[in-house]
Order: structure tokens, then sequence, then C-alpha cells
């Protein structure tokens, strides 16, 4: 779905008193129901990592995560059931699964007596039961299943679409009988930075020639398409010509503004798809009947 920038700035506007909890998320939803969950999601996600990025450091200050410590471990002693951590966050608006992180780094800290490494405050907080405190393991997972932006449940969740999405594209290309090397084909013949695709013979969308597909599962908005533009796409145009980039949970419309330069934005697979054989017959002269 193409969305205005006037359309992006007003779901901008709502998420901006939000939090990151699936019964936010529902709220969003209500508010805007001529919009799939997946589009919001995507859009309300971006723009919370942005506001965490702008306000993290005040919730690692040493002062402040004792101060959520101390606090996390008065109210849990006097409310063991109640979910105190995932309260605290959204309280604070910190991410639920950033909030745990902090906790269970400060709790490890007491227990081993030292910084915990990364790869055990990790694999605990992937697998709470392995939290040598109940009550704490509870609320980090509270935290974990209730954020829809952060933690190991998101992360699986995100890479899991991504992957749902490339399988979808290499489906619809087999449909139309398209010629085409993958990722894992391009990185086995050397390919250090590739798209999606490659096409082994190009087509035309829209007026346009592509030789190579990158599938985003995810919305389009201005920070992650020129961060996008700069980092991958292009790179890819530098290396392989003129390209289409797809992304599924839609885009500001006004972001497609590269075509004459070689980079086209759709937000599903195209289906006006012209292949050089197609071209071919078309440019070939009509006979008369003998």
């Amino acid at each position: 779905m193409k969305l205005s920038r006037a359309e992006y700035k007003e779901i901008v506007r709502w998420t901006e008193r939000l939090r990151p909890t699936r019964q936010c998320m529902k709220m969003l939803k209500d508010r805007f129901p001529d919009h799939s969950q997946s589009t919001l999601l995507s859009i309300f996600s971006l723009e919370y990592q942005k506001r965490t990025k702008r306000t993290i450091s005040r919730h690692h200050a040493p002062d402040v995560v004792e101060s959520y410590y101390q606090r996390y471990l008065s109210e849990a002693k006097a409310h063991p059931s109640a979910p105190v951590l995932l309260e605290l966050a959204l309280e604070v608006d910190l991410s639920p699964a950033l909030m745990a992180r902090v906790i269970l780094d400060r709790f490890l800290q007491d227990l081993e007596g030292e910084m915990p490494s990364k790869t055990v405050l990790n694999s605990m907080l992937k697998e709470p039961s392995l939290i040598p405190d109940l009550i704490l393991a509870q609320n980090i997972q509270q935290c974990t299943v209730n954020d829809c932006c952060y933690g190991p449940l998101v992360d699986c969740i995100k890479h899991a679409v991504g992957q749902e999405h490339e399988v979808l594209l290499r489906d619809k290309l087999k449909e139309r009988n398209l010629s085409f090397l993958d990722e894992t084909q391009l990185r086995a013949m050397g390919y250090d930075k590739t798209p999606d695709i490659i096409l082994e013979v190009p087509v035309a969308v829209e007026g346009h020639i592509i030789h190579w597909i990158e599938s985003k599962a995810s919305f389009g908005d201005d920070h992650s398409h020129r961060n996008y533009l700069n980092e991958q796409f292009w790179s890819y145009w530098n290396r392989f010509g003129p390209g289409l980039v797809i992304y599924w949970y839609g885009f500001i419309g006004e972001l497609d503004c590269q075509r004459d330069r070689g980079i086209l934005l759709k937000d599903c697979f195209p289906t006006d798809i012209v292949t050089l054989c197609h071209a071919s017959q078309d440019e070939l002269p009509s006979q008369e009947p003998k």
C-alpha cells in the first residue's frame, strides 16, 4: 500500500502516544481500519525505534538502572504475581524487552559479582527458564511476549517474515518462468553484497528495465529508505544496473522518485512484466497473408 506523506504523518502522530505492546497495536488498527495490521506495525516499529535511539542513553545511566532495579525488587517482593517489570517499562516509556535486558543484566551482576557475558545474557532472554529466580523469569517472559518492537521473539518473527517474502518472490518469478539467481547462489559465486534476486535476462516493469529485485518485508519510510539507498540500492545499481525494490508493507509514495535513475519501488510483485521474448514479438512487423 502506497501512502502519501500526509497520510503517513497522520499515522506517525498517532503512534507518539502509544507504547510498544500488542494491546496498543489493536488501538492503532481500530484508529486506521483501512490499513493492514502489518503496515501499521511496521510503521509503529520504525517510529518507536527512532524514539528509543533518542532516549536510550538516559535509561542506561548507572543511577537510573539502580533505581529501576531496586524498584523492581521492592514491588516484586510485595506483589510476586504482578507484571511488575512490564508495568515499569510502560511507565518510563522503555521497550519492555529492553527493560528486561537492563534488569537481568543488573541481577546477574549481583549473582556473579561481575558483568555477565553477552552470551549468557542473550541465552537467558531467549529462554527465561534458565534464570535462577522464578519471579524474575516470569517477569522477563512477560516483557518479551508483550513487546512488539524489540526482543528475541520479535527478532525471530522478523527473520521468519523476511524469509517468507523472499520465498514468495522466488515463487512469483518461477510462475512467470523467469530465470534468476538468488542471494545464496550469488554468495556461492563469490559476490559479497548482493540483492535478493538477479535476473539472468532483464525484464521491463512499467517501461523501466529491471536487472535485480530486492525484497523488503517492511514499510518504506524516509529514514529507512534513505539508509537503504546509501548502503544497498545504489551499490546494486553500480554493480548490476537498474533494479526493483518491493516494500511488501507499503511505502511513502513520494519516495518513488528515482525511476529515471534506475531504482523502481513497488508494494507488490508487478503484474505487468514484459520479457525480452514478449518485446521481440511486439517489435516484429505484421505480415499480410499471401
